[in-house]
C-alpha cells in the first residue's frame, strides 16, 4: 500500500505539470460594453470583466457590444460591434522558446496592440481573416472584415 501511495505521489505532480496549453488561461477580459458572448467547448455564455480567456475561445459582440482583452504577454485586443474572433493559439513561454499568437477575425472590427511575443519573435504573430493572413511586424493596427460569418 505504501508503494502505491509513493508511486501516486511521484506521478501526480508530473501529470499536473503536463497540462495542455489549451487548459491554461491566455488572457483576461478587461472591459465589456453591451452584448458580448464567449463560446468555449460548444457552450455559449455571457462573460464578465475579469474572466479568463483560453485557446480556442470564440469572442462575439452584438450590435451594441465591445470587449477588451489583455493577453499574458500584454497584447491587447479590442473588438467592436458585430465582431467574431477566435483565439486559435497562444504560447508564451520565452524561457523555453515557445512563442506564438494566432487569432482569426471572422467578421467585424478589431484593434490590435502587440505585446512581448511580437517584440521577441515577430514571426510568431499571425492574424487571420477570411481573405488572407497577416504577419504582424508593427505595434498596432485596426482590421475590418465585412460580410457574413459563415466561416467560423
Amino acid at each position: 500500500m505504501a508503494s502505491i501511495i509513493l508511486l501516486l505521489a511521484l506521478i501526480v505532480p508530473i501529470w499536473s505539470s503536463v497540462a495542455s496549453a489549451e487548459d491554461m488561461p491566455v488572457g483576461t477580459i478587461k472591459t465589456i460594453k453591451g452584448a458580448v458572448y464567449l463560446e468555449r467547448q460548444g457552450r455559449s455564455f455571457t462573460p464578465s470583466e475579469g474572466d479568463k480567456i483560453f485557446q480556442k475561445d470564440l469572442l462575439k459582440t452584438g450590435r451594441d457590444g465591445a470587449i477588451g482583452v489583455t493577453f499574458k504577454d500584454n497584447t491587447v485586443l479590442s473588438l467592436g460591434s458585430n465582431t467574431k474572433v477566435v483565439i486559435k493559439e497562444f504560447l508564451f513561454s520565452p524561457a523555453e522558446g515557445k512563442l506564438s499568437i494566432v487569432t482569426r477575425l471572422v467578421k467585424g472590427t478589431v484593434a490590435y496592440l502587440t505585446g512581448m511575443i511580437a517584440k521577441i519573435s515577430p514571426e510568431a504573430v499571425r492574424f487571420e481573416t477570411p481573405v488572407g493572413n497577416a504577419g504582424i511586424r508593427g505595434t498596432k493596427f485596426v482590421v475590418i472584415v465585412e460580410g457574413n460569418d459563415s466561416d467560423s
